[in-house]
Order: C-alpha cells, then structure tokens, then sequence
C-alpha cells in the first residue's frame, strides 16, 4: 500500500468510495460534480497554485494493484474563506446564598475560535481493506507531509471527529437541537455542508448560549463522544498528541480534538534520512517511509532499521516509494511505543 496525492483520473474510485460512507462524512459528498472539482482543486494545490486558506491536500490510499482503496486530506486552514463553526463547551453558574442554591449548568457557545487552523479531514477507508496497518497508514502519512512542509500549514492541526448516530444515521443531538431551527434531516444538513452550502448555518443557527439542561438527555450525554467507528480514529490521534479541548461539532456534537503542529508525535520525531536497501530483519518496527516529495508525493509503510545513518528497508518497500538506494527519505516509527505496531 501506498499514499499519493490524488489525480483525475481517480474520481470513479472516489464516487464509488463516497457512496459506501453513510451519514458523517461532510468533506466526501456522494456528489461527482462536487468531486471533480475538489480533485481538480487538490492537484493545484499540490502544483502551489493555492494559497492556504484555499489549500485543500488530497491523498488516497492505493494498493500494489493499483486499486484506490481509501482517501484522506489536510485542509490548509479552516475559516479564512468562510465562518467556522462550532460549539464551545463550556459552564454558567447560577447561584443565591439567600435560596441556598448553587448549580454549574453547562453551556454551549458558537464559536469561530478555530479559524485558520490545519485540519485532518476527509479519511475513509474502504471496509474491505481495513486491516492490518492501513488504516494507520492512511491516517499518519498526512503527519509526515506536514513534517516536510511545515510553512504550509498553521501553528496547530485540528481534526473534527464524527458524533454519535444510531444505525439508520439518527444524531440525539441533531434530534434535540439541530432539527429546531433547520428543519430538515440530519443527512441533508450534513449533505448540503459537505457541498458547501454553508450559509444556512450563519442565517439558522441561534447565536446565544444554550443550556445543555434544555436538551433531552440522550443528546446530553453524546456531547463530546465519538461514534463507535470513529473510535479507532480517535485513539490514534490522541496517541499523537491530540487531545480533546472542549469544541464540539454543530450538528452532532461530535469532538474537534487538537495539537500543536510541532508537538504531533510523528513531526517531531520524524528524521530526514539516506535509505538503503537489503534486509531489515525478523525483528524490525515498522516505519512510516515518505519520499519527501510534493507532487510526486508517496508514503509507505515497511519494516526497517537504522544502519550507520542509513535507513535499511526491504526491495519491495523501495519498490513502492520508487527510490533507490541513496535516496532521501523522511521517517518516524509507525506508532508510539505505548500504541504498539
């Protein structure tokens, strides 16, 4: 398996991969006119023809086949262009020493204090292929790009993780809250987001805080919860350093977690190295291994080991990253030693 930035001619792979995502994903609407132009989009911006809050990088996840499997994306900055929205957790204390009554009453306030933030966006994996490292795979070698070319990217990365939804795409949260003011399905308000039909939300949305209590209990208690499938996702990214800092989505209240680009695990340790091919070993980690180039962009993972200043990997991993030996790469452990490999 390898990550490239994607091209034209993928776009059936992508309908087909947009198709099997369900409700969740805004950033890969099921939409080919909308696709071709976030493809057409994606392949500027890696010629550096986009300015960052415009950016928009697009990789996909193909396989020794050739077979496009997977999709993922760094938005160069959120907000720049249009409001980024979303619901900051936060407390109002009401209180009367006369009544002897004190009560924390958490509250929700519309927020656009992640503007001009990086995000982590668009990953999906294809259910057939969501074994073994891909799904790493696909996830972290966005990390090393960013480590390559960190001007082009803010001060921290973002990622908007998908809320809680039952089996037929029904958010408690959008339930309780959303429906009120939109009037429509969640799907749809997801679907129009993910076309970018955003100006509803600023002409909808109610500006004031909004006590948690009114809520019904169920939509209380998926505030800042991740759904079920997401929850992989989630454990990865607080492995490399992401954390939950009290923003939650509009729609389902699903959390944005956050870092500070150079505290990311995999930017910082990562090292510029000279590859060697031959024998890495029963007993080798497995790396992350990426080119370091733009365009031409690819990303793998192998097992390899470091050999007097040398990265030694196997022929087959140098096969798929198309270098020789001698070569520039850039690396990092596949994952945190407390995650595992």
């Amino acid at each position: 398996m390898i990550v490239r930035p994607v091209r034209s001619s993928d776009l059936p792979a992508l309908i087909e991969l947009a198709r099997s995502t369900g409700a969740g994903l805004t950033t890969l609407p099921a939409n080919e006119q909308r696709l071709a132009h976030r493809v057409g989009w994606a392949e500027k911006t890696f010629r550096g023809e986009a300015e960052r809050g415009d950016a928009d990088y697009l990789f996909v996840l193909e396989d020794d086949d050739g077979k496009v499997v997977g999709i993922s994306a760094i938005a160069g900055a959120v907000g720049l262009r249009e409001p980024w929205y979303n619901y900051r957790v936060g407390l109002t204390v009401s209180a009367s020493q006369e009544l002897n009554i004190y009560r924390e009453i958490p509250t929700l306030f519309l927020a656009n204090d992640l503007t001009g933030n990086s995000e982590l966006c668009s990953l999906f994996l294809h259910s057939d292929s969501r074994s073994g490292l891909n799904g790493r795979l696909l996830s972290k070698a966005r990390m090393l790009f960013i480590a390559e070319f960190p001007k082009l990217f803010g001060n921290k990365i973002i990622a908007e993780m998908r809320g809680m939804s039952d089996e037929n795409g029904r958010s408690p949260f959008w339930e309780s809250l959303g429906r009120h003011f939109f009037k429509m399905e969640f799907s749809q308000a997801d679907y129009l987001t993910g076309v970018g039909n955003k100006a509803f939300i600023a002409e909808l949305m109610p500006k004031f805080p909004l006590y948690s209590c009114f809520l019904s209990e169920d939509a209380r208690n998926v505030i800042g919860r991740v759904h079920a499938d997401t929850e992989p996702a989630l454990t990865m990214l607080k492995g490399e350093g992401f954390s939950y800092q009290g923003y939650v989505d509009i729609f389902d209240a699903g959390p944005a977690i956050e870092c500070e680009t150079g505290k990311i695990r995999a930017v910082k340790d990562s090292q510029a190295l000279v590859l060697a091919i031959g024998t890495p070993g029963d007993d080798a980690p497995q790396f992350l291994i990426y080119n370091r180039k733009r365009e031409d962009c690819r990303v793998t993972v192998g097992a390899a080991r470091f050999a007097a200043g040398t990265l030694v990997v196997a022929p087959q991993t140098a096969k798929r990253l198309r270098m020789n030996a001698g070569d520039n790469v850039r690396a990092v452990p596949l994952s945190a030693a407390r995650e595992g490999v």
